[in-house]
């Protein structure tokens, strides 16, 4: 409750605004059964015309006054609870985008847009619950009750215990509800994980027909959502109908007592009736909206998690901004992922200068992709040095590194918009002429072709587009940065054997401007490289020329061999 009182702060004046428009209305909705006893007991029971009419005339006043409070409490309450949760969304956002890579794998991203949405959401609903009807709700609870005690004395022990067992009621019902309402949020955490896995590899479900599979683990995580909200609705569904027994149990003592009640006392008696209708009532919301508390507690602490979320990077106080010009070295680095058996990377140490253009290779699951996380300061290492032009990368600020290292990755990540506006992620402010040149290298012409050239509309990640066209795009928009350390992890593994020799040679063009690290599989792609790195289960097996590894690194002897046969080393 801290973090929604919390935000609730920043926006107390519509809060309190809002708190005396409900506090009017339920003033106005407990005075209407007294000016009713006093027509029925003053007016009827005397005939006197006169007192019907101007009591009757002061309740539609009364009424009145209840509408307009009740019509400006809940505009005040939609646009707080709107407004809250427009915060918390941008707050939860923004501090995501401060965590580290590490964070957001130990979050997961599944998890986290169920944080954003959904616990929001549960938020946002008990705030507007709160500010319409939460406050309201004990305000008329408890004048009913001080009402008919000062009408009808008799009954204070009746009313006594009702509150009593009706408060009982919902301390359990909190007290057993709130594990069952944080077990049906990490449930549905569950199902959007599913769901977005799915989501993101349709493709290759439709193409191994493994759509039941896919059905089976989606429903399996339905119903276990399911059952979750079962097991926490189950809890409502007792305690509801006790409250509910309780408050009317007391309504029917009331009337057994007032039956030898004076008939000139009979207003009384009604107004006491319409009390007891409204003590129930109001407890009945106030169950409510604590079951909403309840699940807005949970998504609360799950929020604050997010919000508490410490980097695993840690900031220094000084970040360095050293003039980069892509000397890298790696000094006896060591590198593990979170809950990971072994390392990922281990005692790594090499030397690249500026300008080298350096092969990377090695069998899948070597750490190539993990090295290049490293450089980009997306993890930190764990034992040794990174060094960026003679900097450490962890005191180096990230932003003023990233901003002279493009990547283009394996899976071309594209967004919705237009070939221009994708490419422009590499420089916001560049000309048509460097967008043409890097397209040019990236042998993306295929742009000319289109109906609107840069101006063509691309799909959610570029699904109007091949496999190597959105390579070519990924790789023309790291080239449009220009930067000091170009990465291409496997960026040329969809296109044809030509295209590959091409782009190749346009990044030759640019060998000694910057420094360039490519990642392959293929020996074709990485031989004609200054040096090459060779890598197999995070270890360092080779670094050399090509011919120095042949002769020299057995892994990598291995892979020629395998790619292009042992009777064309000398070639």
């Amino acid at each position: 409750m801290k973090l929604i009182f919390q935000y609730l702060r920043r926006h107390i004046y519509i809060f309190l605004i809002s708190t005396l428009f409900l506090t009017l209305e339920a003033v106005a909705d407990l005075l209407q059964p007294t000016f009713m006893s006093y027509i029925v007991d003053k007016g009827v029971e005397n005939a006197d015309i006169r007192k019907i009419l101007s009591y009757g005339a002061v309740m539609l006043c009364i009424v009145l006054l209840g509408a307009v409070s009740a019509v400006m409490r809940n505009i005040f309450a939609s646009r707080t609870s709107q407004a809250i949760g427009k915060e918390l969304r941008r707050d939860m956002y923004h501090r995501v985008q401060t965590l580290s890579l590490e964070n957001i794998d130990r979050l997961q991203p599944a998890s986290v847009i169920t944080r954003i949405t959904n616990d929001v959401a549960q938020i946002q609903e008990f705030i507007n619950g709160m500010m319409r009807i939460m406050a309201k709700a004990p305000i008329t609870c408890v004048g009913a009750i001080v009402l008919i005690i000062v009408q009808t004395p008799r009954q204070a022990p009746i009313m006594i215990a009702i509150i009593m067992v009706v408060a009982a009621l919902i301390f359990g019902n909190v007290k057993i509800g709130y594990p069952r309402f944080a077990k049906v949020q990490n449930k549905l955490d569950k199902l959007n994980g599913v769901a977005r896995e799915f989501l993101t590899s349709v493709r290759v479900v439709k193409a191994f027909n493994a759509e039941r599979e896919e059905a089976k683990k989606f429903n399996m995580a339905s119903n276990e959502l399911a059952t979750a909200s079962t097991e926490a609705l189950q809890v409502m569904s007792v305690f509801f109908p006790l409250i509910n027994l309780s408050v009317n149990f007391g309504i029917v003592i009331l009337l057994w007592i007032s039956k030898s009640q004076d008939v000139s006392q009979i207003g009384k008696l009604m107004a006491s009736i319409n009390y007891m209708t409204q003590v129930l009532f109001s407890v009945t919301i106030i169950s409510n909206v604590i079951n909403v508390a309840v699940r807005a507690i949970a998504s609360s602490r799950r929020i604050q998690e997010v919000l508490d979320e410490k980097p695993a990077q840690v900031v220094p106080d000084r970040p360095q901004r050293p003039e980069i010009l892509g000397d890298i070295c790696f000094e006896h680095v060591s590198f593990a992922y979170a809950n990971a058996g072994k390392d990922a990377l281990h005692n790594i140490d090499f030397h690249i200068k500026s300008g080298e253009t350096i092969g990377i290779i090695g069998p899948t699951g070597s750490g190539k992709t993990t090295l290049i996380n490293l450089i980009l300061g997306f993890y930190d290492a764990q034992e040794g040095k990174v060094l960026i032009d003679g900097c450490d990368v962890k005191q180096i600020d990230k932003k003023w590194l990233r901003s002279a290292v493009a990547i283009a990755p394996q899976k071309a990540l594209l967004f919705s918009g237009t070939i221009r506006e994708n490419l422009l992620w590499g420089d916001s402010k560049a000309d048509d002429e460097a967008l043409q040149k890097a397209a040019e290298i990236a042998c993306a012409d295929f742009i000319q072709k289109t109906e609107r050239g840069y101006d063509t509309v691309l799909g959610q990640g570029g699904v109007n587009l091949s496999g190597g066209q959105k390579q070519r795009l990924s790789l023309a928009r790291a080239l449009v940065r220009n930067p000091k350390i170009l990465i291409l992890d496997d960026c040329t593994s969809a296109l044809d054997a030509e295209t590959e020799a091409a782009v190749l040679r346009g990044l030759r063009s640019l060998s000694g401007s910057m420094t360039i690290l490519l990642i392959s599989q293929r020996i074709s792609t990485v031989r004609k490289a200054d040096r090459i790195l060779c890598l197999e289960q995070g270890e360092m097996k080779g670094f050399g020329t090509h011919e120095e590894l042949l002769a020299s690194c057995p892994l990598y002897r291995d892979i020629y061999d395998s790619q292009i046969g042992g009777d064309s080393h000398g070639r």
